[in-house]
């Protein structure tokens, strides 16, 4: 490969990277306002079903709710997502899930020091160990998808 091919493909690479940085630039400030939104979405929704029901709100409704908004803005933030950028996501969706394996660890861990008489640690423990596990599936998962991604980017050797 002659200097200048060279030149012009190191200049092509870097202006994709500039596209790319620029496009997650776009990304991040767009979740950032579905984040924006979905939090003064949330603030009328409690202030409606405040007024609504008297000044009693069931939490689990309010949860259900906030749960429901949040699955949404992830819609919306991963599928504005560019193919090039897919492979930052799955590290932060792995550093998410290494965070969940250490909830999980404590949920699985504290319950057998709860009162002996509490139905919530066989909950608890339970529930803990449904989330180590699928945590650490999608882990796992995300780095073996991650290490195929990088793979197609190497130079094919000789032989």
């Amino acid at each position: 490969m002659n200097p200048e091919a060279a030149a012009s493909a190191a200049q092509a690479a870097a202006e994709a990277a500039a596209n790319s940085a620029a496009a997650a630039q776009d990304a991040a400030i767009a979740a950032q306002g579905y984040a924006f939104e979905a939090a003064d979405a949330a603030d009328i929704a409690a202030d409606v079903v405040h007024v609504a029901s008297g000044g009693v709100i069931d939490p689990f409704v309010f949860r259900l709710s906030i749960f429901v908004m949040a699955i949404f803005v992830g819609y919306y933030v991963v599928w504005s997502v560019t193919p090039a950028l897919h492979t930052p996501l799955m590290s932060v969706t792995n550093a998410i899930s290494s965070v969940i394996v250490v909830g999980a660890l404590l949920a699985v861990g504290v319950s057998g020091t709860a009162a002996a008489g509490d139905g919530a640690s066989w909950w608890a423990t339970a529930f803990g160990f449904i989330a180590l596990v699928l945590a650490s599936v999608n882990i796992f998962g995300g780095f073996m998808v991650t290490q195929r991604m990088l793979a197609m980017y190497k130079k094919k050797e000789r032989p």
